[in-house]
């Protein structure tokens, strides 16, 4: 048989020992929860960590623990279990909620990483129309005169001024500005744009 073991001058609690110790923790004595303390800490710790499997995670659920202990003493009821059941039950279940946790996390990630690799309905449709629009756009250049096609290509996808377009084609200003306007009259008309 085990001796019992001393802790500071006074015999380490049996199993209605930590029962009392929990009761006077209920009522807020702090040195009954050093006690208590001192006697649940290992076995919390040890429990807690064989569920999470991660040493600073365990450390802190089992601190958790104690918190709890603390903060809770007075719901223990003797009638129902011994004090270590019910502060064991409490590690679990601090433990089982952590790990619920992180993977509720995980999956949050993994769904958050999943939408942003997937376009939205609204974001494809975009690029299709804009892909449509763009080649309906070539195609009506392609009815365009060559001056016509170079003079709004210079404008309007280079951003020159008509006095600029008119200097790099080697063409007088009002002619420039003649073949935009019948151009762009031109492109309106096959694009079916109004007016």
């Amino acid at each position: 048989m085990k001796e019992a073991v001393h802790v500071q001058g006074t015999p380490a609690p049996g199993p209605d020992g930590l029962q009392e110790l929990i009761g006077r923790v209920a009522r807020g004595d702090q040195e009954a929860f050093g006690r208590v303390y001192d006697l649940v800490s290992g076995p919390v710790l040890g429990l807690v960590r064989s569920v999470l499997r991660d040493p600073a995670q365990s450390e802190e659920v089992a601190q958790e623990v104690l918190v709890e202990v603390w903060r809770t003493a007075a719901r223990y009821q003797p009638s129902r279990g011994s004090g270590m059941t019910w502060v064991l039950t409490l590690a679990h279940r601090r433990a089982v909620d952590r790990v619920r946790s992180a993977q509720a996390s995980a999956d949050r990630e993994q769904r958050a990483a999943l939408l942003d690799r997937t376009p939205a309905y609204d974001e494809v449709t975009e690029q299709v129309e804009a892909r449509l629009e763009r080649e309906q756009v070539r195609r009506c250049l392609r009815t365009l005169t060559e001056l016509q096609r170079q003079s709004v290509t210079l404008a309007y996808y280079r951003g020159l001024a008509y006095r600029e377009v008119a200097e790099l084609l080697s063409v007088p200003l009002g002619t420039v500005k003649t073949r935009m306007r019948d151009g762009l009259i031109r492109l309106r008309d096959c694009l079916g744009v109004g007016a």
